[in-house]
């Protein structure tokens, strides 16, 4: 059975989430105590954490950093304030989604499916990739270049591996997000614009400024030549 910690101060809200979820299987836990987010993470152990942003004391963007700090469990965040910023602050602190209100628990349901598939299942026996230079092991979520290392989110590490095994060729935004998230009708398509340039970014320490290239309208490729 998985586990979710949720960290949501609205009643209403977290009531009818722990009641759903436990239906399908989920045992949740709410968090109580706004202060001590951590302690209750590590005495649960979660397999994923549903996180909103407004929250007494602290705010969910500074859990989301204390979390990361400590564990790789994947993060779905939730909040009314679901504008592109939000968004993009969101994935650059390392959640892996982002849910706004308000939304249909079908939705919550297939987001929270889907990142416990890819996070616990998928890749669990996968080998090293590699083209070009550049190799990437999907297991650990890391990229390196010579002598030179980068650790990526799961998103980060999943859409790297489906442009780097189609060796060169276009794949398409949509194949993509099946790929992270198997049913696209439950994604924002600028979830995965600002994934592709967080991994972009982490890309250019490597001195691959340009490795991924954008067919306009299309999707993405990868570079072998630089």
């Amino acid at each position: 059975m998985h586990k979710i910690l949720m960290i949501e101060d609205d009643t209403a809200t977290r009531d009818a989430l722990e009641r759903h979820l436990s239906r399908w299987g989920y045992q949740v836990r709410a968090a109580k105590n706004f202060q001590n987010i951590l302690e209750q993470l590590e005495a649960f152990h979660p397999h994923l954490v549903l996180l909103d942003i407004s929250l007494p004391f602290f705010d969910g963007y500074y859990w989301c950093r204390q979390i990361r700090h400590a564990s790789q469990v994947p993060i779905l965040f939730l909040s009314s304030a679901g504008d592109d910023m939000n968004l993009v602050m969101a994935i650059n602190l390392g959640a892996d989604d982002f849910i706004p209100k308000p939304f249909r628990i079908e939705v919550v349901l297939a987001k929270i499916q889907a990142v416990l598939r890819r996070t616990y299942s998928f890749g669990m026996q996968q080998s090293l990739v590699q083209y070009g230079d550049v190799s990437l092991n999907p297991c650990e979520g890391k990229v390196w270049r010579e002598d030179t290392l980068v650790e990526l989110t799961r998103n980060e590490t999943r859409i790297l591996q489906v442009l780097m095994e189609a060796r060169g060729g276009i794949v398409t935004r949509e194949s993509i997000i099946k790929s992270l998230w198997e049913d696209e009708s439950f994604v924002d398509d600028n979830t995965l614009t600002v994934n592709v340039a967080r991994l972009r970014k982490k890309l250019e320490q490597l001195g691959l400024q340009s490795f991924i290239g954008t067919q306009k309208g299309i999707g993405y490729f990868v570079r072998a030549k630089l």
